[in-house]
């Protein structure tokens, strides 16, 4: 595999598991603050913090040159996912709010299929999701139709968020885009938060969970994406991105004692090997074009 497709890999693979540690985090939150009072202090940090680890003031006098139809498509696109994700996570266990998010960006790998060999990896990762996801058990108590609409919404505006991510990768600003959709994303959010809930806002204690939240979730993770995504094809990513609900199980297991039964073992090593398989494809094509 060349170096700049083991890194772009590497990158995402570091970015979902700060993700999942992350949502573990902001589960274990949300016995204390309702989901949206999370989001909206997790996207005001994370604004803090890439503002300051890209300079991002650097970028204030190119702001009238931008592109701002896509910038703004990928800001909405960041915003509804976090929105729509959390609010998923805090009715359904977090293996199933994350597979049932994983549909979005399942589909857009699935759409974005050129090479009829890939179809075998897009369906083995469908396979994988499907098994990961307790079916028998919908009318459980941890079961919530609302929480899944929520979670498939939030999966819409994932694959948005990488098909827009792509087109902002390739525009002259770099990671300041990110800094600009966080930014935007916490503006729009916070008075609406505010008049929600502006009690819970103001609960200093829970700001350093926040300030964590803010940087395994936001921050780390999108930075990476971003550099990914420079490299990686929407078919390579959006299979690749199969790992987020085995790590997300992992991490329920070990974060929230939320266990694994044997179907949902048998889909993480589906979801792994689609993984594997679709990323050696798309290195031997490279190797052939070269």
């Amino acid at each position: 595999m060349p170096n700049t497709q083991l890194t772009a890999v590497l990158f995402m693979v570091l970015s979902m598991v700060a993700y999942q540690i992350s949502a573990s985090f902001a589960k274990q939150l949300f016995e204390v603050l309702d989901p949206l009072t999370v989001v909206t202090l997790r996207l005001v940090f994370a604004s803090i913090l890439v503002i300051l680890m890209f300079r991002s003031w650097t970028i204030l006098k190119k702001l009238p040159q931008l592109k701002w139809k896509y910038l703004l498509l990928y800001s909405g696109s960041v915003c509804l996912m976090n929105v729509l994700f959390y609010a998923s996570l805090g009715r359904l266990p977090q293996g199933i709010a994350v597979g049932l998010e994983f549909i979005g960006p399942l589909m857009l790998a699935f759409f974005s299929i050129q090479h009829r060999g890939d179809y075998l990896w897009v369906i083995l990762a469908i396979l994988g999701v499907g098994l990961m996801i307790p079916w028998q058990d919908a009318n459980a108590s941890n079961f919530s139709y609302l929480g899944a609409a929520m979670a498939l919404g939030a999966g819409l505006f994932w694959a948005a968020y990488i098909y827009y991510a792509q087109i902002v990768a390739r525009q002259n600003i770099g990671m300041h885009a990110l800094s600009i959709a966080i930014v935007l994303s916490a503006l729009v959010l916070l008075p609406i938060s505010a008049v929600h809930n502006s009690t819970a806002l103001m609960q200093f204690e829970y700001w350093p969970q926040a300030l964590m939240i803010a940087l395994l979730a936001t921050a780390i993770p999108y930075a990476l994406d971003l550099k990914a995504l420079q490299t990686l094809s929407k078919l390579s990513y959006g299979t690749l991105s199969s790992l987020s609900p085995a790590l997300a199980a992992l991490a329920g297991w070990l974060l929230l004692k939320e266990h694994i039964n044997l179907l949902q073992t048998v889909a993480l090593f589906c979801i792994m090997f689609a993984s594997v398989g679709v990323t050696y494809s798309a290195s031997k094509r490279m190797k052939n074009l070269q």
